[in-house]
């Protein structure tokens, strides 16, 4: 069995009154970001030690519980043994650390007790240092009898500073850093801009992975903006998904209306506050909110330029802006999962991107042009990705 060990002690050098491991971090709170990566590794118990519950630490660990995991917060070793299992295999995180998942799953990996080291040269003050010229990189792995040891200890020491040290003399093995994760950002902070800072590097690292012209130019930025206002000011994702709903809906009946330019920018705006509530859901661990913001990027863009055709066709009496529409839907959907199921390029198209492209033609007064572009993007991507899946 798995448990993490967190810490929430240390005060935030920025923020009086507020623990460092509540200063807000890629969409959530740093002790959060730090629970998600334990969880990623398999963790089924989280244990916080804390010096003082404030309400920011209290609400923080509600939403880390709500995770499906025990959670526990204890003030000592003696407590913390208690909580933990007999036979645990515990990985402490150092308060105020930012690292990876992937460094954070190499140590619990370990076959026994292990510290994350770098060379004491190269060591941020912030890290404490170890035997053999090195540093402690704020992630370990340890047996619960470490805890044991520290439990025979007066609790006036520093918890996190026994237990490093109590690993160190049980013989821990020591795991260097990688230059490469250590450039990366790795390391304590408790400075609230600064950690706002490294949270946008977190939250544009996510969405590399999504290669899209039209995400890289316009939802990134985007993200790297808005997430950090949204996490300091403590938004839900349910007020960001319910907002980004809203504006939907009344774009959608803005459109019914005629005003479809007005109407498709509406739609649009709702469109990028839902990739943005997906972003939130997905760093809160909220799998249903996430799920639902996928579709709504999907159903909106998809309803819209139904809408769009049916206005134009009935003012100019023709049916030329509904078939371009239904022949843009069959090819746009056919492609999205052609795509998916392979690499895609940067210049294929997604669903926003589609929606962007129809609303800047129907502002301009050329909806049905917009309409036929459209559809010839989808085909072209349609086109791309099946000859992608030939060559597979």
């Amino acid at each position: 069995m798995l448990a993490g060990l967190l810490f929430a002690t240390h005060e935030a050098e920025d923020r009086s009154g507020m623990l460092a491991a509540t200063l807000p971090f890629a969409a959530a709170t740093l002790i959060e970001y730090q629970a998600r990566l334990l969880l990623a590794c398999d963790a089924a118990q989280i244990v916080v030690v804390v010096s003082r519950l404030t309400p920011e630490l209290i609400g923080a660990l509600a939403r880390i519980g709500r995770r499906g995991v025990a959670v526990d917060t204890v003030r000592s070793a003696a407590d913390a043994l208690a909580k933990l299992h007999p036979l645990a295999r515990v990985v402490m995180i150092a308060d105020g650390l930012v690292t990876t998942e992937d460094v954070v799953g190499a140590i619990a990996r370990q076959p026994g007790d292990a510290l994350l080291v770098v060379p004491g040269a190269q060591a941020a003050t912030a890290f404490e240092r170890v035997g053999g010229g090195s540093a402690w990189a704020g992630v370990a792995r340890m047996e619960s009898a470490r805890i044991a040891d520290a439990a025979r200890l007066p609790e006036d020491y520093d918890l996190q500073s026994t237990l490093l040290h109590a690993a160190e003399q049980a013989g821990a093995r020591h795991v260097v850093l990688r230059l490469d994760d250590l450039a990366m950002g790795h390391g304590i902070e408790r400075r609230a801009v600064a950690l706002e800072e490294r949270g946008r590097a977190v939250l544009s690292a996510s969405m590399a992975a999504r290669p899209s012209w039209f995400e890289r130019l316009v939802l990134r930025p985007l993200a790297r903006m808005a997430i950090p206002w949204i996490a300091r000011h403590g938004i839900g994702t349910e007020a960001c998904s319910a907002g980004a709903g809203a504006a939907m809906l009344a774009g959608l009946g803005t459109v019914t209306f005629g005003f479809t330019g007005a109407g498709l920018a509406l739609v649009l705006l709702g469109v990028l506050a839902a990739e943005l509530a997906g972003a939130l859901a997905l760093f809160r661990d909220e799998p249903a909110l996430l799920r639902t913001n996928r579709v709504a990027i999907f159903v909106a863009p998809a309803l819209a330029i139904l809408l769009l055709a049916h206005v134009v066709d009935g003012t100019a009496a023709t049916t030329t802006a509904r078939l371009l529409a239904g022949f843009a839907l069959i090819v746009g959907g056919v492609g999205e999962r052609a795509a998916s199921a392979g690499g895609r390029q940067p210049w294929w198209g997604v669903a926003p991107a589609y929606l962007a492209l129809l609303t800047i033609f129907a502002i301009l007064g050329y909806p049905t042009v917009g309409i036929g572009l459209v559809a010839g993007y989808a085909a072209a991507t349609l086109i791309a990705a099946v000859e992608r899946l030939r060559k597979a």
